[in-house]
């Protein structure tokens, strides 16, 4: 294996792969101990028949060597991390997985010897009666460590897998489910352990409690009771547990003395070299050589948003460099791929990626220069993604004639009901209602499915509000001067989602060229007095039928090609239905 060979292996990127795969090796194992535990809910047979399947998996060459790889790999990132990481300064949710992460060896090193690492050296059968009547009546404070360590080891996994996948597009929506499982699971298990703990204690030897012919286990034998028999033997196995759990603690002791230790050195000799980062607004911090921009901000109490925590998946920390371009290392390969992605102009950079070898001036692209609610390094601000979706605009056509002459009062109650068949038909079609502007409304579709399914169900909302009107005109009849007419402009493409606005005032809306359109077509539809026009994409993805349909071709204000639509009349809407 040759150097280039190994260097993709050893870049950044595939170490936080390999970070990434070992937590999720680990948490899997987790996950069926603790169903495992849980089956203790229906019988301590049942239990014991869960592990013989659970052992089937991980007491074997490969489920040992992955295990114990991936905790071994977990370890050593973590600490290579904790090194890098140029200051504490940082979110909580970032500081309590570190926290949480620090507490799981000393938790978990006295079980892991005691019971694997023991049937190991003595063929010990470490069984659930055997390690429930432990924790429960021979040890109840290792049964409490156990207990908290459990909750300790599957909270820092859980943190782990909200910070990889909160940015993704399906998390929104399995993100119920997910808390489900994780705060049920863990309960179960626990109720699990402590139903078979009491049902242990109450029972006396003589009840014959642990011989379960079906499952092959014919009663626990003990430490004392194996192949082991003489004291000499026992003291001996004894022994070698002290010693590997010494080795155990002395080097996880010995790794995080080792990173103090070399970050001490690392500082000291930073001392000399210390950089300037000055901000725009006139603030300045100064940080040793190796500091990150985002880092520094962090340091000097300067708000910087960076809502992946500093990993480079996202560019709300970008900033734009004003002084000292020509000083900076060119992007690393995750840094420029979100540059790329997000056709970033000369001179932008990602404050988390960028590392200054010389004094520079940057102005941060995403942080107001009011914005003092903002703590520094947080991670408040909701991240804007890019999504495909289809944007429905609704608005009633000549709202001004047909409210002439009428109170208030009669005018907010129309309106209410027509706000309300708007509401209805887009809740009923899977859509998000995203505000109402005067007697108008915008919303959106497909931000939890694909693009194909927000235009279908764009265009059945449309179907219904129009269907909706024509009941609400024959309702009100005898009340209005002339009947209601609505006017809907839909369109598809990408467009910016995220949660914008200020204080109680913020909500979840999109930007973007694709919103301007929708809003151009609704007043198309006005301009060619008919209720509905719709663009060529959001017929395409909905694989609609436009037998019948006028096609034209329209301009659209800051397009330089015009966009063709589909013309739809009242009548013929019912067919999106």
């Amino acid at each position: 294996m040759t150097i280039t060979t190994i260097a993709p292996m050893l870049s950044e990127r595939s170490l936080r792969r390999a970070r990434l795969a070992s937590g999720l090796i680990m948490l899997t194992f987790l996950t069926l101990h603790l169903t495992n535990h849980a089956l203790n809910l229906i019988s301590l047979a049942a239990a014991e028949e869960g592990r013989r399947w659970f052992l089937a998996i991980w007491r074997n060459p490969v489920g040992t060597t992955l295990f114990y790889g991936a905790a071994v790999t977990h370890v050593m990132l973590a600490m290579r991390a904790l090194y890098l990481r140029r200051t504490f300064y940082m979110p909580v949710g970032e500081a309590l997985q570190i926290i949480l992460g620090l507490v799981i060896p000393l938790l978990i090193i006295d079980h892991v010897v005691g019971t694997r690492i023991r049937h190991e050296l003595s063929n010990y059968y470490d069984s659930y009666e055997a390690i429930i009547r432990g924790f429960w009546i021979t040890s109840p404070f290792n049964g409490v460590k156990q207990t908290l360590a459990l909750i300790v080891i599957w909270c820092h996994g859980c943190i782990g897998i909200h910070f990889w996948l909160r940015y993704r597009q399906s998390y929104q929506s399995a993100a119920p489910v997910l808390l489900t499982v994780a705060i049920l699971l863990p309960v179960l298990a626990l109720l699990g352990f402590a139903n078979t703990g009491r049902t242990i204690a109450n029972m006396s030897p003589a009840s014959g409690y642990g011989e379960f012919p079906s499952s092959g286990y014919q009663g626990h034998k003990n430490f004392n009771a194996t192949r082991y028999a003489s004291p000499a033997e026992r003291a001996e196995v004894k022994q070698d547990e002290f010693l590997i759990k010494t080795g155990l603690y002395g080097a996880f002791g010995g790794g995080l003395a080792l990173v103090v230790a070399l970050r001490i050195r690392r500082r000291w000799r930073e001392r000399a070299t210390q950089i300037e980062i000055r901000y725009a607004d006139g603030e300045s911090v100064r940080v040793p050589l190796g500091f990150s921009v985002l880092e520094a901000s962090r340091l000097g109490g300067i708000p910087h948003y960076a809502v992946c925590g500093g990993k480079g998946r996202c560019s709300t920390c970008r900033v734009q460099v004003l002084e000292g371009a020509e000083t900076l290392p060119p992007p690393e390969p995750i840094e420029q791929t979100t540059l790329t992605r997000i056709g970033a102009d000369y001179g932008v950079r990602l404050a988390c990626q960028l590392h200054p070898t010389a004094n520079i001036s940057v102005a941060p692209l995403l942080v107001p220069s009011l914005e003092s609610i903002v703590p520094a390094g947080s991670q408040q601000a909701s991240p804007g993604r890019e999504r495909e979706i289809a944007i429905l605009f609704c608005d009633i056509r000549s709202f001004t004639m047909l409210t002439e002459a009428r109170l208030p009062y009669d005018i907010v109650f129309l309106l209410n009901r027509y706000f309300a068949i708007v509401g209805q038909a887009v809740e009923r079609s899977g859509g998000r209602l995203d505000k109402f502007i005067g007697d108008g409304a915008m919303a959106l579709f497909g931000l939890t499915g694909s693009a194909a399914d927000g235009c279908k169900n764009a265009l059945k909302a449309a179907a219904i509000i129009v269907k909706e009107i024509e009941r609400l005109n024959n309702e009100l009849a005898g009340e209005l001067s002339m009947p209601l007419r609505v006017a809907i402009g839909i369109h598809t493409g990408p467009a910016i989602v995220g949660a914008m606005g200020y204080g109680a005032v913020k909500s979840l809306t999109a930007i973007g060229d694709t919103v301007n359109v929708a809003s151009r077509l609704e007043a198309v539809a006005k301009e060619f007095d008919v209720t509905l026009v719709v663009s060529e994409p959001v017929v395409t993805l909905a694989a609609s039928d436009t037998a019948g349909l006028e096609v034209r071709d329209v301009a659209i204000r800051g397009r330089a090609l015009p966009l063709r639509v589909y013309i739809v009349p009242q009548e013929s809407s019912i067919r999106f239905a």
